[in-house]
């Protein structure tokens, strides 16, 4: 952790002895949630953006779903998990946090599970935060449920570095992995649908408007 980004964060406001607990269970038993100044930053971008319906491809164990659902009173959520043991601890902490009526909680493959099912038909707002070589097959499924003026935020852009640095020296078991998501990055920024913007928070995020 550099200096300036510890600067940043002794800034960040206290969470709440829930939320903390979750993040420390996280940390314990090494499950990937949203990077502490990224989430902040996330939720600061919704506030601002407002959105009453938002999609998320990848619950983990339900933090960010939480969250945003805490940050933005008046929204829904639908949010997709496709690890059977952590859709049953997020499904937990949304019965603590007494999010149940506003967070619709899917259990499933997001690349075969049945839009039907959805608690709505349209979304002012997609996170996709999930299997990183997929990113471009999950933007393809699920834009469409995106209409014009919605936003498209995708995490873990630079994947802990790794999109950044030669191929060559990326881990072999990573490198299809990367390369997807640097070819689906490349995409992305030139999609004449979409206005992108791709910012150095956590572990790096993408903004899309939808024209």
């Amino acid at each position: 952790m550099t200096t300036s980004h510890s600067y940043i964060t002794s800034y960040i406001k206290k969470r709440s002895d829930f939320l903390s607990t979750m993040e420390q269970f996280a940390k314990e038993q090494h499950i990937p949630i949203m990077e502490l100044v990224a989430i902040e930053s996330l939720l600061q971008f919704l506030r601002m953006q407002q959105p009453k319906s938002i999609l998320e491809v990848g619950s983990a164990i339900g933090y960010s779903a939480i969250r945003m659902a805490l940050t933005l009173p008046e929204a829904v959520l639908t949010t997709i998990e496709k690890d059977e043991s952590r859709c049953q601890l997020a499904a937990g902490y949304l019965e603590q946090a007494e999010l149940t009526s506003r967070i619709q909680l899917l259990h499933g493959d997001a690349l075969e599970i049945d839009i039907d099912s959805f608690s709505q038909t349209t979304y002012d707002a997609l996170f996709i935060d999930a299997a990183k070589g997929q990113y471009q097959r999950f933007f393809d499924k699920y834009s469409p449920l995106v209409p014009s003026g919605g936003v498209i935020y995708c995490d873990n852009m630079l994947m802990h570095g790794f999109t950044e640095i030669d191929i060559q020296e990326v881990p072999r078991r990573k490198r299809t992995m990367v390369r997807n998501l640097q070819q689906f990055t490349k995409w992305l920024m030139n999609h004449e649908q979409y206005e992108t913007t791709f910012l150095p928070i956590g572990d790096g995020i993408t903004i899309s408007i939808k024209r």
